[in-house]
């Protein structure tokens, strides 16, 4: 009877290793948030957000899930992916056909679709990696005297990323298809400043217990729209729809982290005279 019941003990024991494994290897996590905003002379509206995350890991290969939660027509997936390597290379497939050509003002024209296996390889050679994808792509990265420096050939739109921290101050520059973009960030008296070349300037510094975010975005000029095919040949591929102009505008933001764990935010923005206020939680 004493030996049945060691046999039953350590059975026990090896399924509750066993099943802590399984947990562990499973991340949970996720963000929901309700906004209440004034709209300022236009009728005040509540709105939603909540989003969850899965992630499954097992040695090398991933696979991960998102979706959004909140509405009445029940979750709908935003991503699904699997990825592994084997060795040097790095095998991704993306399961989740994104409807992206609606997205934001100046997408793309056309859908296209977005699943589909992506193969890379990248290999140390002394202080750089270069990488090669299944599109053709080459990168070479790498990083020197603590400036790091990434350039990507690409089929008529190379790409070269660099950033660096020097006396204080995080910088950044990327050059994409010959349009560059460039970012400034430091930290005065406490008070962390971020400058990039759309103009757009951001503080952000602690009050009372409480922080607050002060940010200018420059006028947005107007762009007329780029034709494009439906295959995605010719210059302009899927192309692009048009870009309405926008005044500057500024917005001040004001947080508070809760002993609940939520966190407490309220927003006015110039542009409308609107404020806003939101309650979220990450976890």
């Amino acid at each position: 009877m004493e030996n049945k019941m060691k046999k039953l003990i350590a059975l026990f024991a090896t399924s509750a290793v066993a099943s802590t494994s399984a947990i562990g290897a499973i991340a949970l996590s996720g963000t929901a948030s309700v906004s209440y905003d004034d709209n300022g002379s236009a009728a005040s509206e509540t709105s939603y957000d909540a989003d969850i995350s899965l992630v499954g890991t097992s040695g090398g290969t991933t696979f991960t899930y998102s979706m959004d939660v909140e509405g009445t027509t029940g979750p709908a997936t935003t991503g699904a992916t699997l990825s592994t390597t084997i060795g040097p290379v790095t095998v991704s497939a993306d399961m989740h056909d994104e409807v992206s050509s609606t997205t934001a003002t100046g997408g793309q024209t056309l859908e296209s679709t977005d699943t589909g296996v992506t193969v890379s390889l990248a290999a140390p050679i002394g202080d750089a990696t270069v990488g090669l994808d299944n599109s053709g792509n080459v990168t070479v990265s790498g990083t020197w005297s603590g400036v790091a420096i990434s350039h990507t050939i690409q089929d008529g739109s190379d790409k070269t990323t660099g950033s660096a921290s020097i006396a204080g101050m995080d910088m950044s520059l990327t050059n994409d298809g010959g349009s560059t973009s460039w970012s400034i960030g430091t930290t005065v008296s406490g008070v962390a400043l971020t400058l990039n070349s759309d103009k757009a300037i951001t503080a952000a510094f602690g009050l009372a217990g409480n922080t607050m975010t002060v940010a200018h975005t420059a006028d947005r000029a107007s762009a007329a729209a780029k034709t494009g095919t439906a295959n995605g040949d010719g210059a302009n591929g899927y192309g692009k729809n048009s870009v309405a102009s926008k005044n500057s505008y500024t917005t001040v933001a004001i947080s508070r982290s809760l002993t609940s764990g939520a966190t407490l935010a309220a927003t006015y923005d110039s542009s409308n005279e609107s404020l806003t206020l939101k309650a979220s939680v990450a976890f």
